[in-house]
């Protein structure tokens, strides 16, 4: 049975509650043991750009626990994901960093030993299960369902670092939404920023930046996007809601998490996956099964 200890981060237990639900329940029917550690605390990304070494200290920590338990860790949130591969990619080549940081984490009797992978939930489903395992647990499959894939920025880039996939080309989340039997769609702003990032700092650009991708989406004829980040999804869903009831229009470009997406085709209870948490309504991908 593969094991590994799960990264939820701060935003997923709090605002995409239906991100976790999803996730467990799929890795359970998967049969992937999961350890929590309470312990964990925030990746460190908020300090990132105001005091790098408390950020390095913070996503050390976090890695220094997961070590302690023996088990690779996995992550739900790129922008963690992101982090936490930054801070390990800092740690190896800085061993007078390494050093400070360990002489910290000695306070609570942890250290940091470079010993620990750390994988996105998508690269679990992708490498560590297979795309032909992931296939074979479908009991039921989407047909005629056109999926726009938003791959995100955190995972992507620096690619050297997050070494997720080919930043240029990449295909793993496209071959993922196609072992549901779903269609992933070409479209052209799949690669671009979801606008999360500005919003509450320049709300006229994030949204200008979501509606862009919603158009482009709708363009291409998808039905829904997918995503698999929390901040992705809280952009594509609450704030989308928010643009809509802002300017009177209502031609939504739902957005589903992918163990949402994934969890239907193995025909889990959609109560399980948190279908009805979405802001949007996405219940109408049951449609697209038979």
């Amino acid at each position: 049975m593969m094991k590994f200890t799960l990264f939820l981060g701060c935003n997923i237990p709090v605002r995409v509650q239906q991100y976790e639900l999803s996730a467990r329940a799929v890795l359970d029917k998967l049969g992937v043991e999961i350890v929590d550690i309470r312990e964990f605390n925030c990746c460190g990304y908020p300090l990132r750009n105001s005091n790098f070494e408390a950020f390095i200290l913070s996503s050390a920590r976090n890695l220094a626990l997961a070590e302690q338990h023996g088990q690779s860790m996995m992550t739900l949130c790129k922008c963690c994901y992101g982090s936490l591969k930054k801070a390990q990619y800092v740690l190896r080549d800085n061993s007078a960093l390494l050093r400070d940081i360990n002489g910290l984490l000695a306070k609570e009797d942890l250290e940091y030993n470079g010993e620990i992978e750390i994988k996105h939930l998508l690269s679990v489903l992708h490498q560590d299960i297979g795309l032909d395992e992931l296939a074979a647990k479908r009991t039921v499959t989407f047909k005629s369902l056109k999926i726009a894939t938003h791959y995100g920025c955190h995972a992507l880039r620096p690619s050297d670092i997050t070494e997720f996939d080919n930043p240029v080309a990449p295909v793993l989340f496209d071959e993922l939404v196609e072992a549901t039997g779903a269609t992933s769609i070409e479209w052209p702003s799949k690669l671009e920023c979801c606008g999360a990032p500005a919003f509450g700092i320049n709300d006229d650009l994030s949204t200008d930046l979501t509606r862009r991708k919603l158009t482009a989406g709708k363009g291409a004829g998808a039905d829904y996007l997918c995503v698999a980040c929390p901040y992705c999804q809280m952009q594509f869903d609450k704030v989308q809601k928010m643009m809509a009831k802002d300017s009177g229009e209502n031609h939504y470009l739902a957005s589903i998490v992918y163990p949402q997406l994934l969890g239907l085709a193995m025909g889990i209870d959609p109560d399980s996956l948190g279908i009805k948490m979405n802001e949007l309504d996405i219940s109408g991908l049951k449609n697209f099964l038979s």
